[in-house]
């Protein structure tokens, strides 16, 4: 937890506000030097272990499996990326096989030095029933702290552990239904967030950790968090594919009430084609298109 609580307020929820550990090394900045015609990630996963997260965004049910698809497109350079998040999970108290909630994302994006922000779009719905949808959309600015450009002392002490953190916070300027609480409770204002990635063994090996935070609109403060989410995983990696184990938990702040938890296990594969791979953007000797 004192990586959540470093003074310097870093990036949030990695490049695209998810939860998981990029796949590119800390020093490797490729990706933002080159623009993406297509890229993202396959992921599919099975909670291992889940006593209380619910399966539909009524609460309804237990989470057996999870399928999800990222596709992203950088529309100029590192500055603007459109990217969308189709999340799919399916209840284990049903047979575990049919799928019972759908998530849609869709987002800009973009980068600046150690600035990053966002605007995005998500709808969650059930997909085997009618019942409640969750919906809302939220703006979001962070920055970034890594140690192999920003922090010369870890560099010294820890040379072989490169440390990416980043933190900041959002508004959701639109809400119907997004709740400020895991029991429904409340409806959800702003959000405060922090991730940090600590490469173990050379990208190979990383623990990460990330913490979500929401406030409550209808409360009498309303920059006071009122539910805390935070998750700590291990990922193994062999090219673009990873496999992590993670836990996460879901928890009030200002009341008692509901948590929802679990353990999972997941499968994910990457991929990312540029435009330079295609020779778009180039002229045809290779030099750079005027």
């Amino acid at each position: 937890m004192l990586l959540f609580l470093w003074p310097f307020e870093a990036q949030a929820l990695e490049k695209y506000g998810r939860p998981l550990p990029s796949m590119e090394g800390a020093d490797e900045n490729g990706h933002e030097a080159e623009e993406t015609l297509f890229g993202g990630y396959l992921l599919t996963g099975v909670f291992a272990k889940n006593p209380s997260f619910a399966a539909r965004p009524d609460n309804t049910g237990l989470v057996g499996l999870r399928h999800m698809l990222h596709l992203e497109t950088d529309l100029y350079k590192q500055y603007l990326t459109f990217y969308t998040d189709q999340n799919f999970f399916s209840d284990r108290t049903n047979g575990w096989i049919e799928l019972s909630e759908w998530d849609g994302t869709y987002a800009f994006t973009g980068v600046l030095d150690h600035f990053a922000w966002r605007l995005q779009y998500e709808r969650d719905a059930p997909l085997d029933r009618t019942g409640l949808i969750q919906a809302y959309a939220d703006g979001l600015v962070t920055a970034k702290l890594q140690s192999a450009q920003d922090m010369a002392w870890w560099r010294r002490i820890f040379p072989n552990q490169s440390l990416t953190m980043y933190g900041g916070a959002g508004w959701l300027f639109h809400n119907s239904n997004y709740f400020a609480r895991p029991d429904n409770s409340g409806r959800a204002l702003f959000r405060y967030v922090a991730h940090a990635d600590l490469d173990l063994y050379k990208n190979k090996v990383v623990l990460y950790g990330d913490v979500n935070m929401f406030t409550d609109r209808e409360a009498g403060n309303q920059a006071r968090p009122t539910e805390l989410d935070w998750i700590v995983g291990l990922a193994l990696r062999w090219r673009q594919t990873e496999l992590a184990i993670y836990h996460e938990q879901d928890q009030p702040l200002d009341r008692a009430g509901l948590v929802q938890k679990y353990l999972a296990v997941q499968l994910r594969f990457s991929f990312d084609v540029s435009k330079q791979d295609l020779g778009i953007g180039k002229s045809a000797g290779g030099a750079p298109a005027q």
